[in-house]
């Protein structure tokens, strides 16, 4: 029996998935997803995650915003362009935005004032936010606790320790696991898995990246290939895929609002 799937966070807007987005889409289906949130990086993958929602209505959902490395290099009038899109049909969420202290593409005083816009055009759209963390969940938290109120939002390819996974619990945020939690050396990713409670739990490819075992290493990845996340978390866990896979669903379909 297939389990309906719903994978949070996927970059079917990129470009290796052109010529074969029809296909993609339909092992996803094949696989027994039901959803798939298209997440924009910059102005024009957020408008191709907004035509893809068109293009597959009521199973692709768009998330438009700029990441964290894509900010340096936007044009003036991008921003203006994401707060347009915002209020397209089929875009669920806002980002993906958050911080990034492993590559050196843009300033950190630009990614919190970017990081700052996004949270506010949540607030005005009530949309959730998709936050982007690589070795920056300390600044994230601090920035969030600055906030007058935090938007309801994920942790997305969450890989910090539990003391971070509970403060992001705590403003409510839901936590998501990619890939690397299936991979061999992840156990203490693992540990963290298991604690989030049921109802904050959420399941993503990233793809392209980030394959899953047994496919690690392998490009693309794709959204079929969220099944052994979701598996391996249920081993963690010591329920049955199916629950997990029901419960999960049932949480992206709350977070972004889908009924």
């Amino acid at each position: 029996m297939k389990l309906p799937l719903f994978d949070t966070h996927a970059h079917l807007n990129s470009d290796v998935f052109d010529e074969d987005i029809d296909a993609v889409v339909e092992r996803s289906r094949q696989a027994g997803l039901v959803g798939i949130t298209v997440i924009g990086i910059d102005a024009a993958t957020s408008r191709r995650a907004c035509d893809l929602a068109a293009q597959y209505p009521g199973f692709l959902y768009a998330a438009v915003g700029i990441q964290p490395n894509s900010i340096a290099e936007s044009a003036d009038d991008d921003w203006q362009i994401i707060t347009e899109l915002a209020g397209y049909p089929g875009v669920r969420a806002i980002g993906e935005t958050g911080l990034d202290c492993y590559w050196d593409d843009t300033p950190i005083d630009m990614q919190h004032e970017y990081f700052d816009r996004h949270m506010e055009l949540c607030r005005q759209t009530g949309l959730p936010m998709v936050i982007h963390m690589r070795e920056s969940g300390q600044l994230i938290v601090d920035q969030l606790r600055r906030q007058s109120t935090v938007p309801t939002g994920v942790m997305h390819s969450f890989t910090g320790d539990w003391a971070l996974a509970e403060i992001c619990l705590q403003m409510g945020l839901y936590i998501s696991f990619a890939g690397m939690v299936t991979f061999k050396k992840s156990d203490d990713l693992r540990d963290v898995a298991r604690r989030v409670p049921e109802d904050k739990l959420l399941i993503e490819t990233d793809s392209p990246y980030l394959s899953p075992e047994p496919f690690r290493g392998k490009r693309p990845n794709e959204p079929a290939r969220v099944e052994h996340t979701l598996r391996c978390l249920a081993d963690v866990r010591n329920v049955s895929p199916e629950r997990l896979a029901e419960v999960s669903t049932e949480n992206a379909k709350r977070l972004f609002q889908l009924g």
